[in-house]
């Protein structure tokens, strides 16, 4: 009679419950697995066959059919080793389970985990969304390897989670009664998580007034920010500083995220939630796999890994203008679909997208300190690299200018620090969220109309505006959205000309920088 065990297989960043069915029969010794699975689920049976013979079972050694259910699933990874293991040693009665106990196992409890030639339990990838998965069908027990116990604790009160250390320690689980049973269910009221001290205070950073205050209402509300100036200007420092001054992450979030890098395989063994938002900070030279998601086995990018954070692409022409094209979709949606023949993936992906440029080639157009040896044709091509569509998509436009000598060895510190900013962003941040329950980066055109009503005189200076900088209807939404949130960052409850005024700064550096794309 086929034996039942349930698991859970990977779409995305969820989990969809999986039967695994497995029946010795009669006939020449085979080992046959069926349900659309991968090479690493294929090789499972050599995994399964030692660690047997380790543990004094006996490996198949008649015709095994194991069958994962629902057929047309994709199933990948090795963390069916633990399942298909033990419905074989049910299927050939190696093992006894009573009534009770097995009627629970059939319905109510999942098995996840990478066997060991000896017998051993290994961590897995992507834990935590099969974590959330049984706890949201209701499922009373979860069977995982000891090593991701800690990344499974987030949910530890809604479900019983057992850590396996091995398989004999299951075996022996399943077939004494709860009382003499040595595992326990998991039990952290407070999981642990990564957090981090700031890398660079906006004290610590001397000048770029102009910058630091753009980087705050981008951190109050996840607007994108295009930052252009010359090398060593510190445009990198103002970036990281920006990270350590968004506003924590929610509970909700900090499982989104830990969830992403789970599945990509980036959070260490024996690591609790994230809660500090991601800072992803790709090369130039990354491939759009690498940055967008997908391949063979598709796996997140760094615009699913930055989700609620920030993706910092530094000397942005220098990025392959197809790859950046095919950010515009994701940044603009606020997720990414990665399609196959047969089936379709998507992961989160809205994060601020945080970019800094040269002017030029030798990034010195505009500087007062070196003479630019660019021709106008080099200078034009360069700027070009990056399309005006992607241009657009910034809402502010940053020009950061050399800092003097003096100033920089000033020794007084900047009294406004990221922690007031980080302060100041968080206030601004959940005006915005009980207004209308999103960040203003994130409003719809409908919305825009019902929360950044202006008056006649912002009217008029919006009109002015559109004649001098040619803004697309795109660009006088951002606009609009990042006049609201300086508006709430001073405490307003509507816009007026001065907020919209400061907004349309962040335009005209964009056309004092880079003439050539306006």
């Amino acid at each position: 009679m086929p034996s039942l065990v349930k698991s859970a297989a990977l779409e995305g960043i969820n989990a969809i419950p999986v039967d695994i069915e497995v029946n010795v029969l009669p006939g020449l010794p085979s080992f046959t697995v069926v349900g659309l699975t991968d090479k690493a689920i294929q090789e499972s049976k050599e995994r399964m066959i030692s660690a047997l013979s380790n543990l004094d079972y006996t490996p198949p050694r008649r015709k095994t059919i194991v069958s994962l259910a629902p057929a047309s699933l994709k199933k990948e990874g090795s963390f069916y080793d633990l399942p298909i293991t033990l419905g074989y040693l049910m299927a050939s009665q190696q093992i006894k389970v009573s009534p009770p106990a097995l009627y629970n196992l059939r319905e109510n409890s999942w098995f996840v985990g990478e066997l060991g030639l000896d017998g051993t339990v290994r961590a897995v990838h992507g834990i935590l969304p099969i974590v959330l998965a049984a706890a949201k069908a209701k499922i009373k027990n979860l069977y995982i390897p000891a090593g991701n116990a800690v990344e499974a604790a987030a949910v530890a009160n809604q479900i019983n989670i057992y850590p396996i250390d091995s398989l004999q320690d299951l075996l022996s689980h399943l077939s004494t009664t709860d009382e003499n049973s040595q595992l326990t269910p998991l039990d952290i009221t407070s999981p642990n998580g990564t957090k981090h001290k700031p890398e660079i205070d906006f004290a610590d950073i001397k000048g770029q007034e102009h910058a630091k205050r753009a980087l705050l209402i981008a951190a109050a509300s996840g607007h994108n920010v295009l930052m252009i100036g010359s090398p060593g200007t510190g445009k990198t420092i103002l970036a990281r500083a920006l990270a350590d001054i968004l506003p924590p992450l929610s509970f909700e979030e900090s499982l989104a995220v830990t969830s992403l890098y789970s599945i990509a395989g980036l959070l260490p063994i024996n690591q609790g939630l994230v809660h500090n938002r991601p800072f992803r900070n790709p090369h130039h030279g990354a491939s759009s796999v690498a940055l967008v998601g997908g391949g063979a086995h598709p796996k997140p990018g760094e615009v699913s890994l930055a989700h609620t954070g920030v993706l910092f692409l530094d000397e942005l022409p220098e990025f392959s203008s197809h790859v950046l094209d095919q950010l515009r979709q994701p940044i603009e949606d606020g997720y990414i679909s990665i399609s196959r023949a047969a089936y379709t993936i998507s992961y989160p992906s809205r994060c601020q997208l945080i970019s800094a440029m040269n002017p030029c080639k030798c990034g010195f157009a505009g500087s007062e300190k070196k003479t630019c040896q660019c021709t106008p044709g080099e200078v034009l091509r360069y700027q070009r690299r990056v399309s005006g569509p992607l241009i657009d998509r910034f809402d502010l436009h940053v020009l950061v200018s050399d800092v003097p000598v003096n100033e920089l060895l000033d020794k007084n510190q900047n009294s406004f620090s990221s922690k007031q900013a980080g302060a100041q962003a968080l206030t601004a941040r959940k005006k915005a969220l009980q207004r209308q329950g999103k960040t203003n980066a994130e409003l719809s055109i409908k919305q825009i109309k019902q929360f950044c009503q202006i008056d006649n005189t912002c009217r008029k200076l919006l009109l002015q505006a559109e004649d001098k900088f040619h803004l697309s209807p795109r660009g006088v939404h951002r606009l609009l959205k990042v006049s609201r949130t300086i508006a709430d960052l001073n405490d307003s409850d509507n816009i007026h000309p001065n907020h919209l005024a400061e907004a349309l700064q962040y335009r005209e550096q964009l056309q004092t920088a880079l003439p050539e794309l306006i």
